[in-house]
């Protein structure tokens, strides 16, 4: 006899079903419950766990319902209708179940949702898993908690559809338009607009965790000092589209000298070669040759071309040999730390560049986390 048949004896159960006292009686069941969904039965084993999860189903007393309700809520052995049953009970009860029942469809948690019960949707909303028709039921119909818990559930299936219901809903809810933000994935559009919604830590967060159109990156770079701004090296490093990215700073007149010299010197290399490319009018392989390829002279005929200030040609000349230095010795172009290490070194040669790119430079710097070294001094 296994330990969980020695466990179900007719004692066990006749004690459970004959205690006069409530609180004995809900002992007993967290007790029987946690053995049965502990031990591995077979069929027949689990066919009388379910006989008795149906018993305690039909207690008079809440404790005892609640204490099943609790120890077995995220069990499969409870059948469907008995969930049904139990989602249905007194809230103290139902709510366990609601949360986190495999045995709940998603026809029943839509019903759930649909019922009205605040408290209930933000069960559903929580669960462990939300299916994409719940998460639209939700959607259309949740209470403005339960949309926020919804939001904020990285494992609830949410449509492009739903995220523009949310949306349309809570537009004035800073909370669900921070949970919504906040998620791992947005599609583009409901991106755009939570940024016109947003507080402006959340709009901080929304650009530089997501892409932007270009459009939008240029009227938000160009917003006041009160206003969350954007930057448009960041926003071309992580662009989809860079050559179309540049097309567009190109025409709203904010694709210069400056813009590349920060992307240059932040090692945004694609950055430099594209720009380039979209201000002299060259194919982006022949821009690619005369910055690489084309020996010293090179890059000087692409930068004249370019139409860019003669004055600023020995930063951009420096920036390309620090660029090219660090290639050299391995480290992946595309990495946090060549990032920081080519801003370090193309600062320690005290560029002639503008106070104003000097200064932005100077604060991406401080920004940049340390290396393990610099932390191990920092700490000495």
């Amino acid at each position: 006899m296994t330990a969980f048949r020695a466990r179900l004896t007719e004692m066990d159960i006749q004690r459970l079903v004959k205690a006069v006292d409530e609180d004995e009686r809900a002992e007993a069941a967290h007790k029987l419950c946690r053995n049965m969904d502990r031990a591995e039965l077979d069929d027949r084993e689990r066919e009388a766990a379910q006989k008795i999860v149906r018993l305690l189903a039909n207690d008079a007393a809440e404790l005892v319902r609640r204490a099943m309700a609790v120890t077995l809520k995220s069990s499969d052995l409870i059948p469907n209708d008995v969930a049904r049953r139990l989602a249905a009970d007194l809230d103290s009860i139902a709510l366990p179940i609601i949360g986190a029942s495999p045995a709940l469809s998603d026809d029943d948690l839509i019903e759930i949702v649909r019922a009205g019960s605040a408290l209930r949707q933000i069960a559903v909303a929580g669960r462990p898993s939300v299916s994409r028709d719940v998460s639209q039921a939700l959607a259309d119909e949740g209470n403005e908690q339960a949309v926020r818990v919804l939001a904020a559930n990285d494992n609830a299936d949410l449509s492009e559809r739903a995220l523009g219901v949310i949306v349309d809903r809570f537009p004035e809810s800073g909370e669900v338009v921070a949970a919504v933000a906040y998620r791992q994935v947005l599609p583009l559009h409901i991106t755009e607009r939570l940024i016109e919604l947003a507080s402006e830590t959340v709009r901080e967060h929304l650009v530089s965790r997501h892409a932007v159109a270009p459009e939008t990156a240029i009227r938000l770079a160009q917003y006041s000092r009160e206003r969350a701004t954007i930057d448009l090296v960041e926003q071309a490093a992580s662009s989809a589209d860079l050559p179309a990215f540049m097309a567009q700073l190109n025409l709203r007149k904010v694709l210069n000298a400056s813009l590349l010299l920060r992307g240059l010197a932040r090692g945004q290399m694609t950055m430099l070669e594209h720009g380039l490319a979209e201000l002299a009018a060259t194919p982006h392989h022949r821009a690619w040759l005369m910055i690489h390829d084309a020996g010293p002279l090179g890059l000087k005929a692409i930068y004249d071309r370019a139409g860019l200030p003669p004055r600023l040609f020995q930063a951009f000349r420096a920036g390309v040999d620090t660029w090219r230095a660090l290639s050299a010795e391995g480290v992946d172009t595309s990495s946090d730390v060549f990032r920081q290490r080519m801003l370090e070194r193309f600062l320690t040669q005290r560029p002639n560049v503008p106070r104003d790119d000097l200064a932005y430079l100077m604060e991406r710097l401080d920004q940049a986390p340390m290396r393990p070294t610099q932390m191990a001094a920092s700490a000495a």
